[in-house]
Formats: structure tokens, C-alpha cells, sequence
């Protein structure tokens, strides 16, 4: 009986530890409205919290998923092509240079 039971807790305790470490790899694109989080070099945030820039004023939430308007001015991350970066509403945020699409708020 301490056997089973010894073996049954082993195996929860197993099977816990490999779900809590799975990785879902998505190919095809988000469904509209989902939030999509991205990974990224450490050194685009560096770089971009180190960068002094005017803030923009933006009307509305500065928020990941949200497109920004032409008229905000972004600059391209040095050695990052895929990231631009800008200040809105004195918030620092990491852009999608194609998209405007805002990657991540900085706080």
C-alpha cells in the first residue's frame, strides 16, 4: 500500500512538473484581439531606456496591440531593424517599425 501510494504521488508530482514547463508554439496568426507577446534581445530595452527622447501626447491608452498614429514620430532600435522604439504620454514603448504596432510598454 505505501508503495502505491508512493508511486502515485511520484507520478502526480511528475506529471505537474511537466505541464508547468510546456511551450505551445503557434503558427498560424492570433485571432483578432489577442494579445500576442514577443520576445526580444535584452539589449533593444537597454537601448531603448538609455535613448532621450521627447514624449508624445497621445489621446487614449498606450497599450500592447494598439496601432500608433502616422504622426508619432519612432525611431529604429541601433543593430535592431525589427524594433523601433518612442515615448508616448511619458511611457516608453517598443514598436513594430512595419506594423506601428506597440510590442511592449516600458516602465
Amino acid at each position: 500500500m505505501l508503495k502505491s501510494l508512493m508511486v502515485a504521488s511520484a507520478t502526480l508530482f511528475i506529471s505537474t512538473a511537466a505541464m508547468a514547463q510546456s511551450t505551445v508554439v503557434v503558427t498560424e496568426p492570433a485571432p483578432p484581439g489577442a494579445v500576442v507577446v514577443r520576445e526580444m534581445p535584452a539589449q533593444v530595452r537597454t537601448y531603448v531606456m538609455q535613448q532621450e527622447v521627447p514624449s508624445v501626447a497621445y489621446q487614449g491608452d498606450v497599450l500592447v496591440g494598439r496601432v500608433l498614429p502616422q504622426d508619432v514620430e519612432m525611431r529604429v532600435v541601433d543593430g535592431y531593424d525589427n524594433y523601433a522604439y518612442t515615448v508616448v504620454n511619458e511611457r516608453r514603448v517598443i514598436v513594430d517599425p512595419g506594423t506601428r504596432e506597440v510590442i511592449q510598454v516600458l516602465d
